[in-house]
């Protein structure tokens, strides 16, 4: 199912668009351009956010999760 295009207007600067037009070829507009690496920052940023979400759950639990290893650790016997 295609998705749904609205129209919008955006202002750029004049060395924006000018490095836009040069990337722009015969099968792809303006538009197309933008929208593709809109979607790409989106997704970037996206995952940018998560991961900086796990790493304070991490943060927040490092020394317990510390102890475990050091519990862990601590069962293991030395080979040599």
């Amino acid at each position: 199912m295609p998705h749904l295009k609205i129209k919008t207007s955006v202002t750029l600067s004049e060395d924006v668009l000018r490095d836009l037009d040069r990337l722009v070829d015969k099968h792809q507009d303006r538009s197309e351009l933008i929208e593709v690496a809109l979607r790409e920052y989106l997704t970037r940023r996206a995952k940018e956010i998560r991961d900086a979400k796990d790493l304070d759950i991490i943060n927040r639990n490092a020394e317990e999760l510390n102890r475990e290893a050091e519990d862990v650790l601590s069962y293991q016997v030395d080979l040599v």
